[in-house]
């Protein structure tokens, strides 16, 4: 029965990995200078940039087709616009997103500049830099690299990267005037040109809307799968974002209300060309990644050596695990409110999640929080795992090997039905419709049995599975 799985699979990919994710934005062949955008307030700020609003006179978003995510909110966009900033422009007006680089020392050269901040070239489209850029090395850490990763819907997309001078934003006195050039502050400690990153407008970022938003089970669910599809993409590229947590997410909605999130901020991102996502840790000089609160107990621990490599295969999956608790509206048990830490914690002082959390995704999260990255799920089966739970419960209703054979036909069903519906999911949801799709393209075998395992009554009809197979 298991034959009919490994047959399928390979086919089921060929069909899904066709219909690759694309961006609602027409594509624009202009925007590789400042002077083309027309900048708005400022929208975020971190710890090495500043973001604002932004329009292009010179490409106009498609129609919204009864999509609120891209352009507009629906019944809440007073209440989350008014908590992203009191500012806060109108997506209508200003689609778009520029995200500022801070620059401290890497000269004042475009060549320089790129290959200082080229991690945050990962999420570039194919079109986002000029072509003479193009041809610049971009140099990653430790001589390595970096790594173009391909449209994903939720992973965020860089449609313009260029260099130029640094102007006098909106708020730049009162927010970051250090980091500003001489020519604009005297005392300013920032080189004259820095690196600027086109992208969507979101309207929050998932910090922002947990404050005034609780979602239901089943939207908490998917927010969780999303982020695991996401992670597995990146994964997929050799690509570790090494600084995920809520802020580093945002957030817009399809047309049923339903959130999508879109993992941002590559600047801590580890990108190699060799997709091991090894990083050899021999010296204490060597950068580990981003929020010290959110990094797993494999790369916490490790103490560097001359033959110590950390493994990031996993760590953004055990990320996903913490800030689940906070999309389950709970305090994230990593930060100082509960006060554990990734690198002393046992696994039973994990707080429980609400009783209301899914039993099989309670489950997922508690396997992401594993402190064994061996014991410890890849976001890919965990990412199966919830596929399984919430759309192919039936599939594995019994415990002997009939349920391979339901597990089979209903991997033919699903494909029929995401295919038949296109860009609508069962209920119309879109961002459901994506999810299946991922999961469909990236079906393989040994994760869908590894994911069948975790499961509960999964481990007979594992053994079941390896039998037939």
């Amino acid at each position: 029965m298991s034959y009919r799985i490994v047959c399928f699979s390979p086919n089921l990919q060929a069909v899904f990995k066709k219909k690759r994710f694309q961006s609602t934005l027409r594509p624009f062949a202009s925007g590789f200078k400042l002077e083309d955008y027309i900048i708005g307030n400022q929208i975020g700020k971190g710890s090495n940039a500043a973001v604002y609003a932004a329009a292009a006179q010179f490409a106009r978003p498609k129609e919204p087709e009864r999509d609120s995510s891209m352009l507009e909110l629906r019944d809440n966009e007073e209440d989350l616009q008014a908590v992203r900033s009191p500012a806060c422009c109108s997506l209508r007006s200003f689609p778009l997103a520029i995200k500022m680089l801070w620059n401290f020392g890497a000269g004042s050269s475009s060549e320089a500049i790129l290959k200082s901040m080229s991690q945050e070239l990962v999420p570039c489209g194919p079109l986002a830099l000029k072509q003479e850029k193009e041809q610049i090395t971009l140099d990653g850490h430790f001589g390595v690299l970096p790594k173009r990763v391909s449209a994903h819907p939720n992973v965020i997309r860089v449609y313009r990267a260029f260099t130029a001078d640094v102007p006098l934003l909106p708020g730049a006195w009162e927010e970051y005037p250090d980091v500003l050039p001489a020519r604009l502050n005297p005392t300013g400690l920032g080189d004259n040109r820095t690196l600027f990153l086109v992208m969507k407008n979101y309207p929050c970022t998932l910090r922002q809307y947990l404050q005034v938003s609780t979602p239901s089970r089943w939207q908490g669910s998917l927010m969780v799968l999303q982020l695991l599809e996401g992670v597995d993409h990146l994964c997929r590229q050799g690509v570790a974002h090494r600084d995920l947590k809520s802020d580093n997410i945002l957030l817009e909605f399809d047309s049923d209300a339903c959130p999508r999130l879109v993992i941002t901020d590559f600047g801590c991102c580890l990108a190699q060309i060799d997709s091991s996502l090894q990083l050899p840790f021999n010296s204490r000089w060597v950068c580990r990644g981003g929020n010290a609160s959110l990094m797993a107990p494999e790369v916490a621990t490790a103490a560097p050596g001359p033959c110590v490599v950390i493994d990031y295969s996993k760590t953004d999956a055990w990320a996903v695990g913490a800030i689940s608790y906070e999309i389950f509206g709970q305090h994230n048990p990593f930060y100082r409110a509960l006060g554990l830490q990734s690198t002393t914690y046992q696994e039973k002082q994990l707080p429980p999640l609400p009783a209301s959390v899914p039993a099989d995704v309670q489950l997922v999260i508690s396997l992401l929080l594993r402190r064994n990255p061996n014991k410890r799920p890849s976001a890919r089966v965990a990412a199966n795992m919830l596929h399984l739970s919430l759309w192919g419960r039936r599939a594995l209703a019994n415990q002997d090997s009939v349920s391979m054979r339901k597990l089979a036909d209903w991997l033919l069903c699903q494909s029929a039905v995401v295919l038949l519906q296109g860009c609508s999911g069962p209920s119309g949801n879109r961002v459901e419709a994506e999810l299946q799709r991922s999961f469909l393209s990236n079906l393989e075998l040994e994760d869908l049995r590894a994911a069948v395992g975790f499961l509960p009554h999964g481990r007979e009809q594992s053994c079941a599975f390896m039998t037939f197979a």
